[in-house]
């Protein structure tokens, strides 16, 4: 196993590094120390082949002029928190708003628009990168200095795990996470419609137009929000169901979790080439996107990026939690350690 480094581009005079992770199997994560974002995915397939099964650009410029959030780390709040505010210790914040009214992933420039203090990590186990970073007090709208720690590790079981620990000055909020988009096929042209998602979930978080959470949890049964056994992503692109439809069909939602022990709490599948992504996290949801809004505006590798091109499974907390009863906590108490960890393990059918 081995830890590689390469320059990837100049931003504002200062050097932009990618690292690669790579196994003794041939498994390969690179990532950025600018916004920690996953470049590169490299996985074999049912017959053996290798190929690039998450999206990304081959350079910074192209980071810097699109923004789906391809691979990149986003915070201190993941999702959409409603008219940019909340409510904290008797006390209202007002956020900055990146999309109309509301703050999206953190503000405009949250954890994927800066670049990270990065250092290797080798052990006689696996390899990685240390990314650290740390937020003002008063960031995008947000209270206390944030000191972050976000460690990538790559093992010979073709673990990728992505390891958050932080800590404030001050109570603060907090609920990040990577918003990697995955293409099984490794092949952009293909869309992931015929990519079978399972989800040890029975409920999702509703939305409203403008995808703000409604407050209510739905039962997945007798919908396409039903993942308990495997479904095509198809299914939800194609349901009439009000919730697929409203957010330019397919899925856009968070589920809630249930870790039943020993399985994973989420499994993604592309038939054709036999591979395979087992997720595990100990965190309350993932935010399943089906690239529903990509719409052929930029090119990877020359090929324009088709609705569908990748579906993410983003794990994190339910989202805009502090303006939802029910929805748990992801307040973090003054001078407490929080930690979170998520596991994506790379296998075939």
């Amino acid at each position: 196993m081995k830890v590689s480094e390469r320059k990837f581009g100049v931003l504002d005079g200062q050097d932009v590094t990618e690292f690669c992770m790579e196994n003794d199997n041939g498994v390969r994560v690179c990532a950025l120390d600018y916004g920690g974002i996953v470049t590169e995915t490299w996985a074999p397939g049912v017959d053996g082949s290798f190929a690039n099964v998450s999206l990304g650009f081959a350079t910074l410029d192209e980071y810097l002029a699109h923004s789906p959030y391809f691979g990149a780390l986003v915070g201190r709040i993941a999702g959409r928190i409603a008219d940019a505010r909340f409510e904290l210790d008797g006390k209202t914040y007002q956020l900055t708003k990146n999309e109309g009214e509301n703050q999206l992933h953190g503000g405009s420039n949250n954890f994927s628009k800066v670049i990270w203090d990065a250092a290797p990590l080798e052990t006689a186990n696996e390899v990685g990168v240390i990314f650290s970073h740390t937020s003002p007090d008063g960031d995008n709208g947000f209270p206390g200095n944030l000191d972050v720690r976000v460690t990538y590790t790559l093992n010979n079981d073709n673990e990728w795990k992505i390891k958050y620990e932080a800590k404030s000055d001050a109570t603060t909020v907090f609920n990040p996470t990577n918003h990697i988009y995955f293409n099984l096929a490794g092949d952009v042209s293909k869309t992931v419609l015929d990519h079978t998602l399972q989800i040890n979930s029975d409920k999702f978080v509703a939305l409203r137009h403008d995808s703000i959470p409604t407050g209510e949890l739905m039962d997945v049964a007798g919908t396409a929000f039903d993942l308990r056994a495997p479904r095509a992503i198809r299914d939800g692109a194609m349901s009439e169901h009000p919730q697929n439809v409203i957010i330019k069909n397919g899925y856009d939602h968070a589920f809630v979790l249930q870790h039943k022990e020993n399985k994973p709490d989420a499994r993604l599948v592309d038939p054709e080439s036999g591979r395979v992504v087992e997720m595990r996290t100990d965190c309350d949801s993932v935010v399943v996107y089906s690239g529903n809004q990509l719409s052929g505006k930029f090119a990877l590798d020359g090929v324009s990026v088709p609705k569908y091109a990748g579906v993410t499974m983003e794990t994190q907390g339910l989202p805009d939690a502090m303006n939802h009863d029910g929805f748990g906590s992801v307040v973090l108490p003054k001078e407490e350690l929080f930690q979170s960890e998520t596991v994506f393990t790379f296998t075939t059918i």
